[in-house]
């Protein structure tokens, strides 16, 4: 176990080693809490759904405000996440769950959220731009392709160092932002920690233990893609909540903290 002590005034982080197997469990017991809740899930599957059809719409039919949309999804999304790991959270505790507690659970956790919002748009962008320098660096056919001819850009096998420049610099930053995120939500919403030292804390995980943490994120991102691989999405309705639910544990796995109080006991 590694121990991570910011100072004598703050509480004590232990990180946790964890399985291969782990991941599979942080799944079966996702699925339990989800199959307890019927209602809390579906409202908010529906909430993930909702947000898959509107980036589809806006691809479809304006491709050049993508971005913008997915800007808000990133707004929205971490909310979402946290109500989900609040309904596990009271579970856990032996508490019932509610949707009104599940729905303000992020309230008073306004300014360290806000703070990981920033970060993530912050990364975001910064993708965005080094995605631009790639196509302009390697994009070897007449003319920048616009946003509504990517995808034929990227799966085109003469266009074979562009594709491999872009897939490396795509999952250099898709895993950056993942182990930004792999535990840093539900822990502010568990202690109320500080933006900086959730996001500290989720990236010593996945370096402590990447083989594993690499694992899980590609379940979850097989999971996201089967779902959007059915029609309309539809598959966000289960998965959404599930991944979620699931998330709360692999945090409560992998992360202890103690409060200072408990230290002296």
């Amino acid at each position: 176990m590694q121990q991570l002590v910011p100072d004598e005034a703050h509480d004590r982080i232990d990180i946790h080693p964890i399985r291969w197997s782990d991941p599979l469990r942080w799944l079966w017991m996702g699925g339990r809490d989800m199959v307890s809740q019927p209602l809390i899930s579906l409202f908010y599957g529906l909430c993930f759904w909702g947000m898959a059809l509107v980036l589809l719409a806006v691809f479809n039919t304006v491709p050049e405000y993508t971005l913008s949309a997915v800007s808000g999804c990133l707004l929205v999304g971490p909310f979402l996440a946290m109500g989900l790991y609040d309904v596990s959270m009271h579970m856990e505790r032996g508490e019932p769950p509610s949707m009104g507690s599940s729905l303000t659970s992020w309230q008073s956790h306004t300014r360290s959220m806000g703070m990981l919002i920033m970060v993530m748009i912050v990364l975001e962008l910064l993708w965005g731009r080094a995605s631009l320098v790639v196509f302009a660096v390697f994009y070897n056919t007449a003319g920048m392709p616009t946003t509504a001819t990517v995808l034929e850009a990227v799966f085109n096998p003469q266009n074979w160092e562009f594709i491999a420049a872009y897939i490396c610099v795509g999952g250099f930053f898709a895993g950056l932002v993942f182990a930004s995120m792999m535990v840093s939500i539900p822990m502010i919403l568990d202690r109320d920690t500080d933006a900086i030292t959730a996001c500290i804390t989720s990236l010593r995980v996945f370096v402590d233990h990447t083989a594993v943490s690499a694992w899980w994120g590609l379940l979850c991102m097989s999971g996201v893609v089967l779902a959007m691989l059915l029609p309309f999405a539809a598959g966000l309705l289960l998965v959404g909540p599930w991944l979620g639910f699931a998330s709360w544990h692999a945090y409560r796995c992998a992360v202890h903290v103690t409060a200072p109080a408990e230290l002296n006991t």
